[in-house]
């Protein structure tokens, strides 16, 4: 018979026993539950959060293979979210999933995050429109919200926390064109770009086909760093960083850096980024 205490007992003396059981009734929100998605959600359950809002309307396919947690030859075809829900289940089959097919949208965005004490974001890099009213509506409901990027085989970090700097006032996509919108996502949430050194071959990052290289390890990069943050804010054990502050751990470059946007994509050095990542990948 499953047990919570014996099951989540090693995670003891990183956590108190009280934090154990107040991680037990936290609830977490993840909308996407491909790459990021699906190593958030396993992280979170071997974590012992149990409660659930959960949403992807996707099915795996044998291009998942290469980094997403539930992809495999027996699931291709189905539901990711039916998958990775029978996966947290099989971590601790007292999980409360509350689970949402469609995806998000306007009508259902309320429903999706209510009572969630945090919002994991893993919406695919693409997914701007979905990405775009979650984030707003967690700004006005105060919903904290971690959102880490896995490129190249690293990983890009940031955090929007209540009363402090806006995923718009960040990012600063109101009144542009949609690809124009990506890139300011590209600069935005990794503006030291510390994968660019050895993206061995460019053809394969197509922004008008919405398409781009992945790697499993920078998966596992983005669970770790954006789980972490997640445990340190519902517990409330010390400072996290949160935009316009930043992080970018790039394994393959064995380089760390702390970025620092005060003006968000409105400032010189991401106007300037901005130039250039049009010519490069818009070839503007």
């Amino acid at each position: 018979m499953f047990d919570y205490n014996r099951a989540f007992s090693r995670n003891l003396g990183w956590v108190t026993e009280t934090e154990q059981q107040q991680l037990k009734h936290f609830k977490v929100a993840i909308a996407g539950l491909g790459g990021v998605g699906g190593e958030h959600l396993l992280t979170l359950c071997r974590l012992g959060v149990q409660r659930f809002s959960l949403a992807d309307f996707d099915q795996f396919d044998v291009h998942n293979f290469n980094r997403q947690a539930g992809a495999n030859i027996h699931t291709v075809d189905e539901d990711k979210l039916a998958v990775m829900a029978r996966m947290a289940a099989e971590i601790n089959p007292d999980a409360e999933l509350t689970c949402f097919e469609q995806g998000v949208t306007a009508e259902n965005v309320d429903a999706f995050l209510a009572d969630a004490d945090i919002y994991v974001d893993s919406l695919d890099f693409f997914a701007l429109d979905a990405r775009k009213l979650l984030f707003k509506r967690c700004e006005e409901l105060g919903i904290p919200v971690v959102t880490a990027a896995p490129l190249g085989m690293g990983c890009a970090f940031l955090s929007f926390m209540p009363g402090k700097m806006s995923f718009e006032q960040y990012f600063c996509f109101e009144n542009h064109s949609r690809e124009e919108q990506l890139l300011r996502f590209l600069v935005g949430v990794s503006p030291a770009m510390l994968q660019r050194d050895y993206l061995v071959d460019d053809s394969r990052v197509n922004f008008r086909e919405e398409r781009g290289p992945s790697t499993a390890m920078a998966v596992k990069l983005c669970s770790g760093i954006a789980i972490t943050n997640t445990l340190k804010i519902l517990l409330k054990r010390g400072p996290v960083i949160s935009a316009p502050y930043g992080i970018h751990f790039d394994a393959y470059r064995n380089k760390f850096t702390k970025t620092w946007r005060p003006f968000g994509n409105k400032g010189l050095l991401p106007r300037i980024m901005l130039f250039i990542a049009r010519r490069i990948v818009l070839k503007k």
